[in-house]
């Protein structure tokens, strides 16, 4: 079997400023790329000129269609057998790639590899991936159920990828999160260098610090599971619970920000009569609607920041 080859694919919208440091991440691996492509999404600022220092980077030019859908264009122009991901602010470390190519030589069955990634905050450390989210190394395709351990950057297996479709367009954000859990239930296996090669980046205006949206759409991906026809009786149980926790913790979000006007308070009502949420949230709506001084005395804390981080990579 001959090794496997790494295409670096960095979907970036409206990135020019601050693109470069990640495709020179990419570019100085110690484990060279096979080819590294830029998926310009539709962008309205000149990437091209951002990207002119470079020499042997592709640009893939698309009309504006969202994460999923660049992120397929990126499969599409794809020629390796893994998609190593990279998001367009945030940066791999020197090592990553030749960490990653050998877990894959020594475990040949996996189609996802990932590494842990440090979160960063003003140019600061705010912790790591693995501190927040153990990784699982039996039990996947129940573990894929509770987070999204494979992170939103691993290196993918394109023939893998494509044989459950690719990302779901439909999806605005948890697509990632969503398209490791087909390919976890279409038989795909997660391996995890331990090391933080990965820097992810968070700032105030980035997708994932939607927190309501991006529970919300976890809540979407979960009821999509459970049509999944790969998905196994003796799993659903855990698919339910985890369905279940992830409907309290979006309705919860958003009546904490409706309460701290936030949020759409216009949504409060239906919280408040929804059969699919215990009865002490639906009475926190309730309540929330009759005396939101009292509603926000009895709305939980929100969580620390560093948790808060977790989830936003998940």
């Amino acid at each position: 079997m001959s090794d496997p080859t790494f295409s670096v694919v960095i979907t970036a919208y409206e990135a020019a400023e601050v693109i470069a440091p990640a495709v020179e991440s990419a570019l100085a691996q110690t484990h060279p790329a096979h080819e590294v492509i830029v998926v310009d999404d539709g962008s309205t600022d000149d990437l091209a000129a951002a990207l002119a220092p470079f020499s042997g980077v592709e640009l893939v030019r698309k009309e504006n269609g969202g994460g999923a859908s660049a992120r397929n264009a990126g499969v599409a122009a794809a020629s390796g057998d893994f998609m190593a991901i990279l998001d367009a602010d945030d940066v791999f470390h020197p090592r990553r790639l030749e960490a990653i190519f050998e877990l894959a030589r020594r475990q040949p069955e996996l189609d996802l590899i990932a590494s842990d990634a440090r979160f960063v905050v003003d140019g600061r450390t705010a912790g790591t991936f693995l501190e927040h989210n153990p990784f699982p190394t039996a039990n996947q395709r129940t573990a894929i159920f509770a987070s999204c351990f494979p992170t939103g950057w691993p290196a993918v297996r394109i023939s893998a990828l494509r044989e459950v479709g690719g990302f779901d367009e439909g999806m605005r954000i948890a697509y990632d999160w969503d398209c490791w859990l087909q390919m976890i239930l279409a038989g795909s296996a997660v391996g995890m260098v331990e090391e933080p090669l990965y820097d992810y980046t968070l700032r105030g205006g980035s997708l994932a610090s939607g927190r309501i949206a991006s529970l919300q759409e976890r809540v979407k991906l979960l009821e999509k599971a459970v049509a999944n026809p790969h998905l196994r009786p003796e799993e659903r149980p855990a698919l339910e619970r985890s369905l279940a926790l992830h409907r309290e913790q979006a309705a919860r979000a958003a009546i904490e920000a409706a309460l701290h006007e936030a949020g759409d308070r216009g949504d409060l009502p239906r919280l408040a009569l929804s059969r699919q949420l215990g009865w002490r949230t639906r009475c926190l709506a309730a309540m929330s609607m009759l005396a939101p001084g009292l509603g926000r005395r009895l709305a939980s804390v929100p969580p620390p920041p560093e948790q808060r981080f977790a989830e936003d990579a998940g």
